[in-house]
């Protein structure tokens, strides 16, 4: 009697690089005393406290779930939630009347809407997604998924710790010859910490306009960029004014897991200018019936905070990671100088670069599994590990391409300040000892 099959798929699966490194160290026999996770961008701070009541009083008389019943929602989201996402923008300075909102199951559930609304058919290769290397590792992940194709233009990350965009040029040319279906930008970038400015982002959607693209702006960390002489960048500043022909093929994705610090909340949206490319994806969405019912409540609080506490909440958490990644930063480079590290202008991340500083052979991945697996060093008479994500999984690299994220590493300043005052050391240490065992 045979075995039942797998699919191809599956067959090819192997876990995320931002999974990775904890999937490794929960295998782990021997644990070490600590463990720093900074593998993956799971918040730790206390959810916004318009959110926290919420939470806390889910069976209050005024709850809809005060009777225990927990019921669908409509698909595309509460009006409560939908507004929650509409407030934000609006206390922003963004004109929304001409937005339709679609709450989905984290940003996560709506990198998969925009794949399967503008790319070709699954399995054709056609209107792949054009992305700007290094990239999210997720909307490689879900083109695989729904047999979607992806297209880059690369970054390269200079000895000063800056990610060089490509020239306008270069980008044009990729478009002519794969013929794209959208452009997706991160202006406040996962993973390099990059921030795109108004010019850039300008530059960008003439693109998209001169060759009828839409163009998808990931927006998850929109509030957090640490140059406080530039102005919020945004999809939705850019108007016919600014670029004629870019609305009515505008788009973003939003989420409440970062700057709202709610991550397990699952709650995320879709967002365009364009009602029927709405009206669609809500239409594909009905498999799923709705998002979690219980988060667009819970999320839902901030459709009735004002202009002064929605600003006031980004602020806050705006300079409390500021403060935290420039030291980190400062730390990495006193540590070991010979280290590249990305310039902290935006995000949650910084990434890492050891190529000035390892023997030829070096794997990022095999440094991640060594940490999580069996290495670990002394910290003030603790033995401590790190765990970190291998940038390679974050490049979309092409059979018989170098994988500049071999020597990378991308970290998320999502633990205590207590924990990433340690990682400076603890990461030059392991690193000294993975390379002197090799």
């Amino acid at each position: 009697m045979g075995k039942p099959i797998l699919s191809a798929h599956f067959e090819s699966r192997k876990p995320s690089a931002v999974r990775l490194a904890q999937m490794k160290y929960e295998e782990r026999k021997v644990k070490p005393e600590a463990v720093i996770n900074v593998g993956i961008g799971n918040v730790s701070l206390p959810a916004n406290p318009a959110m926290q009541k919420r939470m806390f009083e889910l069976n209050a008389p005024e709850s809809p779930f005060a009777t225990g019943v927990i019921r669908y929602t409509t698909t595309a989201g509460t009006e409560e939630s939908q507004n929650a996402f509409r407030n934000i923008l609006e206390c922003e300075g963004f004109d929304t009347s001409k937005l339709h909102i679609q709450v989905t199951d984290g940003g996560s559930a709506a990198m998969e809407l925009l794949l399967i609304g503008t790319g070709g058919p699954a399995g054709s290769g056609e209107k792949p997604l054009l992305m700007i290397d290094p990239a999210y590792t997720n909307y490689i992940s879900f083109a695989q998924r729904t047999g979607r194709s992806t297209v880059t233009v690369k970054r390269h990350l200079s000895d000063d710790g800056n990610f060089t965009l490509p020239e306008i040029s270069e980008i044009e040319e990729v478009i002519k010859t794969n013929n794209p279906g959208a452009l997706l930008v991160i202006p406040y970038d996962n993973p390099t910490g990059q921030l795109y400015d108004y010019d850039a982002m300008k530059s960008l959607a003439e693109l998209c306009v001169k060759y009828n693209m839409w163009m998808v702006s990931d927006e998850a960390y929109r509030e957090l960029y640490y140059e406080s002489d530039k102005p919020l960048v945004s999809i939705w500043g850019l108007t016919d004014a600014d670029v004629p022909g870019i609305e009515g093929r505008r788009m973003s994705i939003e989420t409440s897991s970062k700057v709202w610090n709610a991550c397990g909340l699952r709650i995320g949206a879709l967002i365009t200018d364009n009602a029927e490319f709405n009206n669609r994806s809500v239409a594909e969405y009905t498999a799923n019936l709705c998002a979690n019912a219980i988060g667009q409540y819970i999320f839902g609080a901030l459709a009735h905070e004002s202009k002064e506490g929605i600003l006031g909440w980004c602020a806050e958490i705006r300079e409390y990671y500021k403060d935290k990644i420039l030291n980190v930063y400062k730390g990495l480079k006193e540590q070991e100088p010979n280290l590249i590290v990305s310039s902290p202008d935006a995000s949650i991340y910084t990434v890492i670069d050891v190529r000035k500083v390892v023997k030829p052979g070096f794997d990022a991945i095999d440094f991640i599994l060594y940490c999580a697996g069996e290495g670990s060093v002394d910290m003030n008479g603790v033995e401590t590990t790190l765990l970190v994500a291998p940038m390679n999984g974050f490049y979309d690299i092409k059979e018989g391409e170098n994988n500049p994220g071999s020597t990378q590493f991308r970290i998320s300043f999502v633990e205590s300040p207590e924990k990433l005052a340690q990682i400076p050391e603890l990461f030059v240490k392991l690193l000294r000892e993975f390379e002197a065992q090799r």
